[in-house]
């Protein structure tokens, strides 16, 4: 059964949200899983594709925003389509809804940050999870 994490974070905004989700992404690279980073808009997979080039100048990455054609040896694909590519390691959910296909996932990585109107998605998202029983941990970040 998928696991979910919820990542709470002391700082607020899209940029918090997203620099967490680097570094989550980073050390998940690092142990060898592949990763899928669902996006709200194009706009977004654009700027995480970017991030994921010029974080940690050479640092590098292997990712791809999702086309359909993907390299299935890329471990990064970022994409904002309702469906997801044929991953089932993590999910990195940076959208403010429970993704459709979040079960094909082993872990789930939700990001919270602390603004008030995040908090409250993010609660809604907690419910959700929680409400069909699947195990939910919860870490406090400072950023």
């Amino acid at each position: 059964m998928t696991k979910v994490d919820f990542y709470l974070l002391a700082g607020t905004g899209q940029d918090a949200r997203e620099t967490m989700a680097y570094k989550l992404v980073e050390k998940i690279y690092q142990l060898n899983h592949k990763v899928y980073i669902h996006t709200q808009s194009a706009l977004d997979s654009e700027r995480i594709d970017n991030m994921l080039w010029t974080v940690k100048p050479g640092n590098f990455i292997p990712h791809e925003i999702a086309s359909g054609e993907n390299n299935p040896e890329t471990p990064i694909i970022i994409g904002h389509e309702p469906n997801a590519p044929h991953i089932n390691d993590v999910l990195v959910n940076l959208t403010h809804d429970v993704p459709l296909f979040f079960s094909q996932f082993n872990r789930v990585a939700e990001f919270v940050d602390a603004d008030d109107t995040h908090k409250n998605l993010g609660r809604t998202r907690f419910k959700f999870y929680k409400d069909r029983g699947y195990e939910l941990d919860t870490h406090e970040l400072a950023n």
